[in-house]
C-alpha cells in the first residue's frame, strides 16, 4: 500500500507585525522588504504561546481533516530549529497536547527543509507497514531567535505551523521525496551559540550570538542552484512532467527565487503557491502552511498533483511530489 497525506492543517498567531511596524524597530522601509523579498506582514506568536501549542492546534486541524480518532495516530514527527527546550522533544510536548501516550515522538533538525524530511520519514515508515498513521507537524517561533538590531534577518521571519497526517491511502500518493544536506556549509545559515560547542554565558549573550546568523549573497546563490535542481530530481523519480504538475510550493523565504525557479520550469503565476507576503519565513512551516491553505480554499483540489522545493541551513534541501 502507498503512503498519502491523508489531511493537513496550520496553525497562525493572531499578532501581525507589519513592514510598517519593522521600520520602527530597525532602520529599514516597507518598500526595500516588499521590493527585495516580497513580504508585507509576518505573525508574532505571544510570549505565551510556544512551538508546542502552535504545532498542536496545527495537529489537531489534520486529525480532523483526516477524519480519523487521534488514537489511530502511531508515530509524532516535530520539524522543528525553535522548540520549547533543547529537550525534552517538542513532539512529545504535542502529543501531550493532544492527550496521547505511548507511541514514539521526536524531533528532526533539517531548518527550512524539515516539512520534506519528516514526509519522507513518514512515508518509509507507513511504506514498510511499521506505522499505520504518522502525524507530521512543522512548527517555528522564529521571532525567538531572531536578532532586532540586524536588518538584514530580522525582517525576514515569523511564526506559525503546519502539520499532516501520513498514511496508507488508495486516493492520495506521496509520488516521490528526495533529500540532501552539505555539513561543510553549515556556517552561512546557523546559530551560532546555545549548543554544546559554545554554550549559553555571559559573553555569548553580550555578543548577540544566540540569534540567526545569515550570509544572504551565499544563501542566495545556493538556494537557486539547489531548489531546481532537487525538484527537478524529485519530479523524475515520481515519473512527472512540470506539464503534470498542477501546483507547485517552493519554501517561502524570498519572492524572487520563488519567481525564478517556477520560470525555469515554464509555470505561469496562477500554479504557483505563495503566502509570503502574508507570513514571511516561517522555516520549516512555510510549505505546510501554504498547502493547507490551499486545500482550505479549494485552489487544490482532489488528484492534483503538487510539487515542492525547500532549501535552509544546514545546509539542507530536499524537493517532493504529491497527489492531493
Amino acid at each position: 500500500m502507498k503512503a498519502g497525506i491523508l489531511g493537513v492543517g496550520y496553525y497562525v498567531p493572531e499578532n501581525k507585525v507589519t513592514n510598517a511596524d519593522m521600520e520602527k524597530i530597525v532602520e529599514t522601509t516597507d518598500e526595500w522588504i516588499r521590493t527585495r523579498t516580497g513580504i508585507e506582514e509576518r505573525r508574532f506568536a505571544a510570549p505565551e504561546e510556544f512551538v508546542s501549542h502552535m504545532g498542536a492546534k496545527a495537529a489537531e486541524m489534520a486529525i480532523k481533516n483526516a477524519g480519523i480518532k487521534r488514537e489511530e495516530i502511531g508515530m509524532i514527527i516535530t520539524a522543528t530549529i525553535t522548540g520549547d527546550y533543547q529537550w525534552p522533544s517538542t513532539a512529545g510536548l504535542i502529543q501531550e497536547k493532544l492527550g496521547l501516550y505511548g507511541m514514539p515522538a521526536f524531533d528532526i533538525s533539517a531548518a527550512c527543509s524539515g516539512f520534506i524530511y519528516a514526509l519522507g520519514i513518514a512515508k518509509d515508515m507507513v511504506e514498510a507497514g511499521t506505522y499505520k498513521k504518522v502525524l507530521i507537524i512543522a512548527a517555528e517561533k522564529l521571532s525567538t531567535i531572531i536578532d532586532m538590531q540586524d536588518r538584514g534577518t530580522c525582517v525576514l521571519m515569523g511564526d506559525g505551523a503546519g502539520a499532516a497526517v501520513v498514511g496508507e491511502s488508495e486516493n492520495s500518493n506521496i509520488m516521490s521525496v528526495v533529500l540532501h544536506a552539505d555539513g561543510s556549509k553549515s556556517k552561512i545559515l546557523y546559530q551560532p551559540a546555545g549548543g554544546s560547542a559554545m554554550p549559553a554565558s555571559v559573553e555569548t549573550v553580550n555578543n548577540r550570538l544566540h540569534y540567526i546568523k545569515m550570509d544572504g549573497k551565499e544563501v542566495y546563490k545556493h538556494a537557486i542552484e539547489k531548489m531546481p535542481a532537487v525538484l527537478a530530481e524529485a519530479m523524475e523519480k515520481a515519473g512527472v512532467t512540470s506539464g503534470q504538475v498542477d501546483f507547485v510550493i517552493f519554501h517561502q523565504a524570498n519572492i524572487r527565487i520563488i519567481k525564478s525557479i517556477a520560470e525555469k520550469f515554464g509555470w505561469p503565476d496562477e500554479k504557483n503557491i505563495v503566502n509570503i507576503q502574508k507570513y514571511g519565513n516561517t522555516s520549516a512551516a512555510t510549505i505546510p502552511i501554504a498547502l493547507a491553505e490551499a486545500i482550505e480554499s479549494g485552489r487544490i483540489k482532489k488528484g492534483n498533483i503538487v510539487a515542492f522545493s525547500a532549501f535552509g541551513g544546514g545546509l539542507t534541501w530536499g524537493g517532493a511530489v504529491i497527489k492531493v
